[in-house]
């Protein structure tokens, strides 16, 4: 996919978010959920081995999808100047991430390639790229929307003039449920500047990808 640049698109996520956080249940409500859901599913929530299981459960959920509570453009605001002139490529490659499928709230299991061409004006933390994917993965997520969070903000941000984001990751409701075909990969992909404009700044970026699989 071409991920689209769309600002004001970003601006109007961002402020549904911040209103879903205000009107969040309280801990009590949440965990009152996971019991229903326990008994729907056929169990006695006040088993020995499940009576602390709502505790628990509403404690992963705060961990895994904490990037609600997260901003990447507070990231991607510290860029380095002294780069000695670097203006090549710079690819941040196999960065392993989670999410949750919104469909079905399963796991979506891969990793990220991100590469761009800085603009003149500085680079960013490595680590803020890794970062970056980390904050809109651990949200409810499709992998195409993902993909689109990942392009947007960093070519928002950054503005360089080129950016590639591939994602390749195996959908734990395709494995577990529905056809339960395992091992399957979904791959998506996000394209600006130099690299949309340039099919072989594309083939650059899928080669320096595909080497990495040879190393390993």
């Amino acid at each position: 996919m071409d991920a689209l640049v769309d600002k004001p698109a970003a601006k109007s996520e961002r402020d549904e978010i911040a209103r879903a956080l205000m009107h969040r249940p309280t801990r009590k409500e949440a965990e009152a959920a996971v019991r229903t859901l326990i008994q729907w599913a056929g169990d006695d929530p006040d088993r020995e081995g499940l009576i602390d299981t709502p505790k628990r459960v509403v404690k992963a959920w705060r961990e895994m999808f904490k990037g609600y509570e997260d901003d990447a453009a507070e990231e991607l605001d510290t860029v380095f100047e002294e780069v000695g002139g670097y203006d090549d490529m710079v690819l941040v490659r196999d960065i392993p991430f989670f999410s949750h499928c919104e469909h079905h709230i399963v796991p979506i299991i891969g990793h990220a390639h991100i590469a761009y061409y800085p603009n003149g004006g500085g680079v960013v933390g490595l680590s803020k790229l890794a970062r970056v994917v980390e904050i809109y993965a651990r949200r409810l997520q499709t992998q195409e929307h993902l993909s689109a969070n990942i392009t947007q903000a960093i070519e928002e941000h950054l503005k360089p003039r080129g950016l590639a984001v591939m994602l390749e990751a195996e959908h734990m409701c395709m494995a577990m449920r529905g056809i339960q075909k395992q091992g399957v990969s979904t791959v998506t992909t996000g394209f600006t500047g130099v690299f949309k404009k340039d099919p072989q700044e594309q083939m650059r970026f899928l080669s320096l990808v595909q080497r990495g699989y040879r190393a390993r």
